[in-house]
């Protein structure tokens, strides 16, 4: 059944917890200061602004070093983006064990999209998704790092592509458009999700996606006609 409040099913969230579970202590701690790093740079950054809130600061609320942060992050940034890296990450690790068991290769990315979205932990991820992407609409140094984390990501998931599937010739542009869609929609998804008031939850960013990857198709036939006057 759907949990309450993330949207996900409970054999989904089950199965994330198990497999922490499965990790040695030292990995188990090192997750835990990790993610202790991420919500308190998101709590931080929103009370007292990105600029407003240190390293220094940062580390000393989380009792860590900075050379346990940078073991982790690169930057306040990185930490401040790391709930929606963290998804695109999976989405490319998705790529890599997914059947070609779609109509089309954009079909195929939609499809591994929203299983990886099912597979975010549970606890608290659509939270800190918001936290982040609000923080980034007033941050442009936020701006700039993930313009670069995208770029990166598109050319893992394209290598990913071509080491796996017979594209039956397709060029590198049409497999690079195709990734670029799926971005944009999520993108335009992910813009409608943040407005919403509360905390929306992944089942609403589920629907949102869906919603964004059906109007796909009319985009690229949509028709221009004038305005009449008056």
């Amino acid at each position: 059944m759907p949990d309450a409040e993330t949207g996900t099913t409970t054999g989904a969230t089950t199965g994330a917890a198990t497999d922490a579970e499965r990790l040695p202590l030292r990995e188990r701690k090192k997750l835990r200061t990790r993610q202790a790093l991420i919500d308190t740079a998101l709590e931080r950054f929103t009370e007292h602004g990105f600029d407003g809130t240190t390293l220094d600061e940062l580390c000393d609320a989380v009792d860590v070093s900075k050379r346990t942060f940078f073991r982790n992050f690169t930057s306040k940034e990185d930490v401040a983006m790391a709930p929606t890296q963290d998804f695109w990450t999976a989405f490319v690790d998705g790529l890599e064990t997914r059947a070609p068991d779609s109509p089309t290769l954009l079909e195929m990315l939609q499809d591994t999209l929203l299983e990886t979205l099912e597979r975010m932990p549970a606890d608290g991820w659509a939270r800190r998704v918001l936290l982040s992407r609000r923080l980034a609409e007033k941050t442009p140094s936020m701006d700039a790092h993930g313009l670069h984390f995208c770029d990166r990501t598109t050319r893992a998931a394209l290598a990913v592509l071509h080491r796996r599937f017979d594209l039956g010739g397709a060029a590198d542009l049409r497999a690079r458009l195709a990734l670029d869609v799926l971005i944009a929609a999520f993108h335009r998804a992910l813009d409608i999700w943040t407005a919403r008031p509360g905390t929306p939850t992944r089942a609403a960013l589920a629907a949102d996606l869906r919603t964004a990857f059906a109007a796909v198709p009319g985009s690229l036939t949509l028709t221009v006609t004038p305005r009449k006057a008056g």
